[in-house]
């Protein structure tokens, strides 16, 4: 029997996110959502294509209307309009229309961008979620947000979308590369931060079997960290209030991941900006020392960026002046009043913020000094 959490919206249900350990019984969850006389589109890139994309084909062919795929090219560059309008052509010439549905089989990629065609063609069509990564299953294929990059600006384009279903293959876990699936623990690490402190100090306890990958550990984990995000997401679907708690980390890391040119990955740059904001608030003693340094050293065993070089401070301060979680010219920044318990603030100075930015940065005469 698959683990699930249940997603409700003002006390409805809204959708199941189900833990699975391979793809087996993928089909019985989509025939109960009224597939059988659908016409489905998995959307994938090229890199899980290789790995699943014939695998999930063949789960859906000869039950349902029609199935077929969409390809394309792995790498957050791909992650824009241009794609976007690409897989519109496809599903056009496929013949979809409003009563078919989209899977988004992959990682953050995939499941934000299928997300938004799906919210947009025919002005809204079904999808489903089919995370391959830690990083999707952990956070970024759980709350209906969905988008595309613009002009280089991280999800500037988006909407929110509420798939039917969430389905996870942990399995799919054992063959993302290392660099990878690190990177999605920082996501867990941040649910840990700003709402559960005990979870936060379970991710410490098991800390070798994470590393190791063990799959009992890991659908513990991951239905905890899942737990944190139903609970905020539930209560405020549309980021209107507390939502915005699950940004802790994305203010400053989303302004490196574009000044580095998307040379780190998302989650690289989420563990920087947890850094960051866990030193302002130090800095503004709602965290004692010894608690900001434990918090920056806990990324360090799950191979996550504490330092970066070669950025420009300044540059870091303008690039989170352009990202869309300003309100009224503020920034929403996320800081933690303790562990397990952050807060929404819209008073940190740009002194605050460029101090911290230089916490993290690491140079050649830091080196030498």
């Amino acid at each position: 029997m698959a683990e699930r959490l249940t997603i409700l919206y003002n006390k409805k249900p809204g959708y199941d996110i189900v833990f699975q350990r391979s793809f087996q019984d993928l089909w019985t969850e989509l025939e109960a959502l009224g597939c059988g006389d659908r016409r489905l589109c998995i959307i994938t890139d090229s890199r899980v294509d290789q790995l699943y994309g014939e695998e999930v084909l063949g789960c859906l062919e000869g039950k349902c209307r029609k199935a077929v795929k969409y390809v394309f090219p792995q790498g957050e560059e791909h992650k824009n309009l241009d794609t976007v309008k690409e897989i519109y052509r496809f599903l056009v010439e496929e013949g979809f229309d409003r009563r078919d549905m989209l899977l988004a089989l992959g990682g953050g990629v995939t499941g934000d961008m299928t997300g938004y065609a799906a919210a947009t063609y025919m002005r809204g069509i079904d999808y489903v979620q089919i995370p391959t990564t830690l990083l999707a299953q952990a956070d970024s294929s759980i709350g209906g947000k969905t988008g595309v990059d613009f002009d280089g600006y991280k999800n500037m384009v988006g909407a929110f979308k509420m798939p039917r279903l969430v389905y996870m293959n942990l399995g799919a876990l054992q063959t993302l590369e290392e660099r990878q699936y690190y990177a999605g623990f920082a996501e867990v690490m941040k649910h840990g931060l700003i709402k559960d402190a005990p979870f936060y100090q379970w991710l410490i306890e098991n800390m070798y079997e994470i590393c190791e990958r063990d799959l009992d550990v890991l659908q513990e984990m991951l239905i905890r960290s899942c737990t944190v995000k139903k609970l905020v997401v539930e209560k405020d679907p549309e980021e209107r209030g507390d939502r915005a708690l699950l940004n802790y980390g994305h203010t400053i890391g989303h302004a490196i991941e574009k000044a580095k040119n998307f040379t780190l990955l998302h989650g690289e740059c989420v563990a920087l900006g947890a850094v960051a904001a866990a030193y302002i608030s130090w800095k503004r003693e709602l965290l004692s020392m010894d608690e900001y340094y434990e918090v920056r050293d806990m990324f360090v065993p799950f191979y996550l960026p504490i330092s970066v070089d070669d950025i420009d401070p300044q540059e870091i301060l303008r690039l989170t002046k352009s990202d869309k979680k300003m309100d009224s010219g503020r920034i929403k920044f996320v800081l933690l009043k303790k562990v397990g318990r952050a807060v929404l603030d819209d008073t940190v100075t740009d002194e605050e913020l460029l101090a911290a930015v230089r916490e993290i940065h690491f140079s050649e005469e830091d080196a030498h000094a």
